[in-house]
């Protein structure tokens, strides 16, 4: 048994005790330390055949090499935001394909 999986997990008996989050990274840290009771278990329904939501988009591998000091500069600034790295670099690039696309008259 590693020692992670050895720590005692705190048991939430209801949804209030859940905080609310600001980046996925913040929600990861909370769910590695905290876990839901039986209690609430018992209180979820089946879901009806066909209700789920819709997968998440697939994300497909990229390979870009960056030098050291921009890699730093970017872990730097996600963490002041709360977020991780490559989050924030999706979003950058999704935000200046999206600028590129309205310049070329692509987007309305």
């Amino acid at each position: 048994m590693s020692k992670k999986s050895a720590k005692k997990m705190t048991e939430i008996d209801s949804w209030d005790e859940v905080p609310r989050f600001g980046s996925e990274e913040e929600e990861h840290r909370y769910w590695e330390t905290h876990t839901t009771s039986e209690k609430l278990l018992e209180t979820f329904a089946p879901i009806p055949e066909g209700k789920l939501p819709p997968p998440r988009p697939r994300k497909t591998p990229v390979s870009v090499r960056f030098d050291d000091e921009m890699v730093n500069r970017l872990k730097t600034l996600a963490a002041k935001k709360g977020v991780g790295y490559q989050s924030l670099l999706r979003r950058f690039v999704a935000e200046r394909v999206y600028e590129e696309e309205k310049r070329e008259g692509m987007l309305k």
